[in-house]
């Protein structure tokens, strides 16, 4: 596909058709993704490519601590996860929430999870107030890149996260060592419907001149 038409057609893919995702293309795609930028090049990102339908499962229902928070948040009008703000939620409203599965992580056809080495990041933000933000520099451009290369093989995904809020029981599932952290888990495989067109804000509204408050770009 034309470099353009990959970037502005990568949508979120959440449902997915049977077809398998071959490892030859899976393979192809990583190969692609991996010529990711990473702080000096350290290259401490990690890929577990898990296929096995079980452990999919329980990716998949380790989503659940995760999306129940978001949900019961979302019901009284607070922004899910902030770390800015408190949340009004309480114990007893996260019981009777009802979740959905996270579908999406057991009908793909293959699911990669992405970890950082935290050994190697350079988080230069790590004393300032607030919560960093900068390690995921030396990931995140990673874990874009395989959605950018599964789209121009036919294939879709979507960066998820929720499943991060159990981030031990994930390491414990995977074998994942101590100093590493999971960043992010992509369900890949065939769109069942692949939008051509996405809706994104205009250059104007998200980019200025000189300082944050300067004229539109």
């Amino acid at each position: 596909m034309e470099f353009t038409d990959v970037v502005r057609t990568t949508a979120a893919i959440r449902q997915f058709t049977d077809d398998p995702l071959p490892d030859d293309v899976l393979e192809r795609i990583l190969d692609n993704a991996r010529f990711a930028p990473s702080g000096g090049n350290r290259q401490g990102t990690r890929l577990v490519v898990v296929r096995d339908r079980e452990t999919r499962e329980k990716l998949a229902d380790l989503s659940v601590t995760g999306w129940r928070r978001y949900i019961a948040q979302k019901r009284i009008g607070e922004n899910p996860w902030n770390p800015l703000h408190g949340t009004a939620v309480t114990e007893e409203d996260l019981v009777t929430v009802d979740v959905p599965r996270a579908s999406p992580l057991v009908d793909a056809a293959v699911v990669v999870v992405v970890c950082v080495d935290l050994g190697v990041v350079a988080a230069l933000d790590q004393h300032l107030d607030r919560i960093g933000v900068v390690p995921g520099a030396s990931v995140y451009p990673f874990a874009w890149n395989i959605l950018l290369s599964a789209r121009n093989e036919g294939f879709g995904g979507v960066l998820t996260t929720m499943a991060i809020a159990e981030e031990p029981k994930i390491k414990e599932l995977l074998a994942i060592p101590d100093d590493y952290a999971v960043a992010a888990i992509l369900p890949l495989g065939k769109p069942a419907h692949q939008p051509t067109r996405l809706t994104r804000k205009p250059v104007s509204e998200i980019a200025t001149r000189e300082r944050f408050d300067g004229a539109p770009f």
